[in-house]
């Protein structure tokens, strides 16, 4: 039996989670099943990877958009940001992951995700939660983001509008983030896409030790992850305006996310530190 996480335990406890009579919140989170969730986050990942975490004041009460860049293959990005959230934040958050509608394909992963206080990134989801007062973490680069070769570590693909007519419409604000360590944690040097069809995956990382190690290329590497809250950002208008107009608004955000990524690589001192 696992021994749940005195800290954890108590932060999730602070929540203003409002369940039914069988202990799940509207959008299936569970704070019991969340505590064993979040205490296996904090064994395996946080003691790994030993996040650093700059600028978590900055997250303000109520509904809030964190907006981070998206690397390193697998969501460790998602958690480890949640879980600052849930234990460095002042009052604790729990911060809905918008999770990719492939992610939930892989085996057991949809039960963790959901009873973890994730949910399926969906406009209508979003929405509801915002105005039920909640923290959302998108990730505007989607699958491309994650998916990125070594060749583009650091380099921001295309963001996505949704977010920003969801914060529009709800008068929400946004948080910019950056996670510096994520690009090499998992390295991958092509994408296979072939494979990737088959499998059903939006991508196919091919690891440059493969095929001398195996599976075991894809464990991460020990890597420090930095992760760097920004200021909230307020926008107003339309949440139905033309993309042009949405478009210079989400490139705002985007640049405020680059320019803190390169604050982050600027300041650390190495991979491991």
């Amino acid at each position: 039996m696992i021994h749940i996480d005195e800290e954890v335990s108590r932060a999730i406890d602070a929540l203003p989670t409002k369940v039914n009579s069988f202990g799940y919140d509207a959008w299936g989170f569970s704070p019991k099943k969340a505590k064993l969730v979040y205490t296996l986050i904090r064994r395996a990942l946080w003691s790994y990877f030993r996040p650093k975490i700059q600028g978590i004041e900055n997250l303000p009460a109520g509904r809030v958009l964190i907006v981070p860049n998206h690397s390193g293959q697998l969501p460790l990005d998602a958690a480890l940001i949640a879980l600052a959230c849930l234990l460095r934040a002042e009052p604790p958050r729990l911060v809905r992951s918008m999770v990719e509608r492939w992610f939930p394909k892989l085996p057991l992963i949809n039960e963790v995700l959901w009873r973890g206080g994730a949910v399926l990134g969906d406009p209508i989801n979003c929405r509801n939660l915002l105005l039920d007062e909640q923290a959302i973490l998108v990730f505007p680069e989607g699958a491309k983001g994650s998916g990125k070769v070594w060749f583009d570590r650091y380099q921001l693909q295309k963001f996505g509008r949704g977010f920003m007519r969801l914060a529009l419409a709800t008068q929400s604000p946004i948080v910019p983030c950056a996670v510096v360590g994520g690009e090499e944690s998992i390295v991958s040097l092509y994408d296979w896409k072939g494979l990737a069809k088959l499998l059903g995956f939006p991508y196919a990382p091919i690891h440059p030790l493969l095929p001398l190690l195996g599976p075991f290329a894809y464990l991460p590497l020990p890597v420090r992850f930095h992760i760097t809250f920004g200021k909230p950002m307020m926008f107003e208008g339309p949440h139905d305006d033309d993309d042009a107009v949405i478009d210079e608004k989400v490139a705002k955000v985007k640049y405020e996310v680059k320019r803190l990524i390169d604050e982050g690589l600027a300041q650390r001192k190495g991979l491991f530190t």
